[in-house]
């Protein structure tokens, strides 16, 4: 999603005492209500992943923490925060931290965050295996109150074939010490598509999923993405993976599932009991601001996209002399529209002409209304009913990508 286009140095936005220079344009001025934040160690890398993230033997994680700590003091010091409504700890593996260290982090987050919605959601990424009751009860005092586990399958033999260093017995121990010190509102996500894996495998991973009772599950497909294992071994013809006729099976079924099971499907990798959508990820897919803190972090405020310097140890220095940035961008009025079409269209609620008025102040129809009319007689998009707007169709929802590509550079403002 983030396109570069006309990206500027890091002296460029910055004045020699670390100060970001005002944007030329005051209209679209806001106090961010969203936070993420990076947490970049792991205790291993798993083989599809390519994610900024570092094996954490020997690193300074006392260091990295203190130097997100002035990160969050730069941030909020050039962009106030409004009231907190969700904040996001992502990685990684945020929950390799120590007790102590993650009293630290979290002391942090309150102290240049400190005004909180009441009902916030604060969600932090953990891996089963890695959360016994004392770091949750942390977690917990420190004010997290969601916790999304990576589970991905319940075969030990699929969960070493991906390089995960769980097994199944590790999830259940996890989910038990969550609901021991009082967290419940408790996420997992699962893969398809994985290798080796079969529509039957998938089914008993759904039917062990469904068990828990969970709130929230978050399903993916596999991707293979560059400069990792699993990309490697593709282009060698060594990566065993489902036919795409068997990889749809297994989203048809998923979704059979869930919804049989009570779950709705707000997004297109995402299933809730009703009340505990991911209010954090609607943040994306509603275009609308968000602080992004820690190394490679990527954040949007105020119509600029950033993307921090990715390095733990280049992170931590750049830190002593500012806000730590690689690469900050506008994203001009037309692009703008192009991300809120695309991004929105994955939540099944579909977008709201209401809410593009409010952001650009003109009607969907009058920037799209060809790409709509395209994807309509397509079958793929639906027109909403009660409040006006578009959505994927039930065929859209498996060729979304389809209807996304219409949408990008359709205004030719890249």
């Amino acid at each position: 999603m983030n396109r570069k286009k006309g990206g500027t140095t890091v002296s460029q936005q910055l004045n020699l005492d670390g100060q970001e220079l005002p944007d030329s344009d005051s209209r679209f001025k806001t106090a961010p209500e969203a936070v993420y934040i990076h947490i970049p160690f792991c205790t291993n890398k798993c083989f599809y992943c390519d994610f900024n993230s570092y094996v954490l033997k020997d690193q300074p994680v006392m260091d990295y923490l203190r130097a997100l700590d002035q990160e969050m003091e730069l941030t909020v010091r050039e962009t106030p925060p409004g009231e907190i409504k969700s904040i996001f700890v992502g990685g990684g593996t945020p929950t390799v931290l120590k007790p102590d260290e993650m009293e630290f982090f979290l002391a942090s987050v309150r102290r240049h965050f400190p005004k909180w919605a009441p009902d916030i959601e604060f969600s932090m990424e953990a891996n089963p295996g890695t959360t016994d009751k004392e770091k949750l009860g942390v977690m917990k005092a420190g004010g997290v109150n969601r916790v999304s586990f990576g589970v991905q399958a319940f075969q030990n033999e699929l969960l070493s074939g991906i390089g995960r260093i769980h097994n199944t017995d590790d999830v259940y121990r996890s989910l038990e010490n969550a609901r021991a010190v009082g967290l419940n509102n408790l996420s997992i996500d699962l893969m398809f598509g994985l290798p080796n894996q079969t529509v039957e495998m998938l089914d008993y991973s759904v039917s062990k999923a469904l068990e828990l009772e969970l709130s929230h599950y978050s399903i993916y497909s596999l991707k293979v993405e560059e400069n990792t294992l699993f990309h490697t071994l593709y282009h060698k013809n060594q990566l065993p993976l489902p036919e795409e006729e068997d990889e749809l099976k297994m989203y048809l079924l998923l979704m059979e599932r869930m919804e049989k099971a009570g779950y709705r499907q707000y997004e297109i990798s995402n299933f809730a009991k009703s009340g505990f959508e991911s209010r954090h990820n609607i943040t994306y897919w509603r275009n609308e601001d968000y602080y992004g803190l820690g190394a490679g972090a990527h954040g949007y405020v105020n119509r600029y996209r950033h993307v921090n310097i990715k390095g733990v140890n280049p992170y931590n220095e750049a830190t002593k002399q500012g806000r730590p940035l690689l690469d900050r961008f506008e994203v001009s009025r037309e692009e703008a529209m192009e991300d809120f079409v695309m991004v929105g269209l994955r939540v099944l609620e579909g977008i709201s002409d209401e809410r593009f008025r409010r952001q650009f102040g003109v009607s969907l129809d009058e920037v799209f209304g060809d790409q709509f009319n395209k994807m309509l007689n397509a079958g793929l998009l639906e027109k909403t009913a009660s409040i006006p707007g578009y959505r994927l169709s039930k065929k859209g929802i498996l060729f979304g990508n389809e209807v996304f590509a219409e949408f990008i550079g359709a205004l030719g403002g890249k």
